[in-house]
């Protein structure tokens, strides 16, 4: 279930990070990341899953 997850960050960074935590602060600090920059937000999505 995590690759799907890794996977699903790659392509959208905060579905992926929606998906392992809810609306919480890690979600709303990806849409952040993921708008300053696309990279930012994949590593931020890809820590979070591989965190939990």
């Amino acid at each position: 279930m995590d690759l799907i997850r890794i996977i699903i960050a790659i392509l959208l960074p905060p579905l992926g990070v929606f998906l392992q935590v809810g609306f919480g602060g890690h979600f709303w600090l990806n849409i952040l990341l993921t708008l300053l920059g696309y990279i930012p937000g994949i590593v931020h999505a890809v820590w979070v899953i591989a965190k939990k």
